[in-house]
């Protein structure tokens, strides 16, 4: 339902849009939700984004602005006239505006920080990548100090009259603004009002440093259920907060590259549509010429063994069935050690144990699919020695595929690279030529070749 009334808003805003009448645009997006204005604003062509934006209140602009992907938001930038850039600036988190400007023309930015109201705040973010700790903090956030009582805490709050993201969560400094704890806004509200801050709060606060990757942040929240991280510097002064919803866009994040890579292909720094082919080929392309080249070691291994195909013919009707059984076997060990790495299940010194867990599934899976080959072989071609030798191919290409399936994911992670691409193409390319040799070896010795 509410796809329908979006749909029907977007068609409404481009016939108003085709008519020139950009008020009626402008209040048809203004009436949607933060996250529904970028959706519906997202379906408008360059040129219509570009015209609309500045006729929107700043603050809608500013929800927009951060809802869209970084490049997108940068390109619609550079479009816009300095002194609308500006407001829109104005109205966006410190955190959301530094990564804005971080991608725009140094000129550019330059001059929208010479008008910005929190140029300071901005400036101290843009030093830090995105993808870290300190590129992910907002400096939006309530600090208290130690020596408040509560009910002094509570007064700074209504004076202060807070729009930050992180009222639910107030860290506590000491005269140095450096972080001794943490207090939740129910602590402060049951408290009697003279109680002191340092009485109630924990003093056991979980932080990173501005460094930290924001996949480490992501699992911190997850794993202690955190609203907020705070980050520190090396002499715990607390710099800014991680807040949940950053929390929820990295995780996203995360798993989106972590899907596309399974499959060989680069992640898409933008919506797929808003993708050209180029940038489509080019991030897909490399991969699959390596996969190719390297799947010419099955033509070689064929080539080698191409007296054994021609003395039993019948060799060759089982090949796609072995290879793709290994494939998908190795593809399911991969998949599921990385997600075991991921969550935190397995770490770099569990290795043997997962291989030898792993050799045991691929041991009562490889008997299974053995009997069945077995019976299937004899019924298609008559004869026990094939049949035997497609059964035992099979049993031992499982128990080869998954016992490298869960050595080659943490072997990557142990040289720093992303074990999402050894899953999938790779593990399936590796898997057709060293299934293919087992399967020719084993038919020499059974058929006596």
């Amino acid at each position: 339902m509410e796809q329908v009334v979006l749909e029907n808003t977007l068609t409404r805003m481009r016939n108003a849009l085709e008519s020139d009448d950009l008020i009626t645009a402008s209040s048809l997006i203004e009436a949607l939700r933060p996250a529904d204005q970028a959706d519906v604003f997202s379906d408008l062509t360059e040129l219509e984004q570009a015209t609309l934006l500045p006729q929107l209140n700043p603050a809608d602009a500013a929800d927009i602005i951060e809802e869209l992907y970084d490049e997108d938001a940068a390109e619609l930038a550079v479009q816009l006239p300095l002194k609308t850039l500006v407001k829109i600036v104005n109205e966006m988190e410190p955190d959301e505006a530094a990564d804005l400007l971080d991608d725009l023309n140094p000129l550019q930015a330059a001059a929208v920080m010479a008008q910005i109201r929190s140029a300071h705040k901005i400036q101290s973010l843009i030093q830090y990548d995105d993808d870290t700790a300190g590129g992910l903090m907002t400096t939006e956030y309530i600090a208290l100090q130690r020596r408040m009582t509560a009910g002094q805490a509570i007064e700074a709050i209504r004076t202060w009259h807070p729009d930050e993201e992180t009222i639910y969560y107030m860290f506590v400094t000491d005269r140095l603004k450096r972080l001794v704890g943490v207090i939740n806004l129910r602590q402060l509200i049951v408290a009697h009002p003279s109680t002191p801050i340092m009485e109630i709060m924990e003093t056991d606060v979980v932080s990173v440093q501005t460094d930290t990757d924001q996949e480490a942040c992501a699992e911190l929240m997850q794993r202690y259920d955190l609203l907020a991280l705070p980050v520190i510097d090396e002499y715990r002064h607390l710099l800014g907060v991680i807040t949940i919803d950053d929390l929820v866009d990295v995780i996203e994040a995360e798993a989106s590259e972590d899907i596309q890579r399974l499959s060989g292909a680069e992640p898409l720094d933008r919506a797929y549509l808003d993708t050209g082919v180029f940038t489509m080929t080019r991030k897909r392309i490399g991969w699959l010429l390596m996969l190719f080249l390297t799947a010419t070691l099955t033509g070689w291994v064929m080539d080698t063994f191409q007296n054994e195909l021609q003395t039993v013919v019948a060799l060759a009707i089982f090949i796609p069935m072995l290879i793709g059984t290994g494939g998908n076997a190795g593809s399911q060990t991969t998949a599921t050690i990385i997600r075991a790495l991921a969550v935190g299940d397995i770490d770099l010194r569990d290795v043997w144990r997962v291989w030898l867990h792993e050799v045991s599934v691929g041991s009562v899976i490889g008997i299974g699919m053995a009997l069945v080959a077995f019976g299937l072989a004899f019924v298609w071609v008559g004869n026990t020695q094939l049949a035997l030798t497609v059964a035992v191919s099979i049993l031992a290409i499982v128990l080869w595929a998954t016992g490298a399936g869960s050595l080659l994911p943490l072997l990557a992670t142990k040289l720093g690279i992303d074990p999402t691409v050894v899953s999938g193409p790779v593990m399936s390319t590796l898997v057709d030529a060293t299934g293919l040799f087992i399967y020719f070896n084993i038919a020499r010795f059974i058929l006596g070749l």
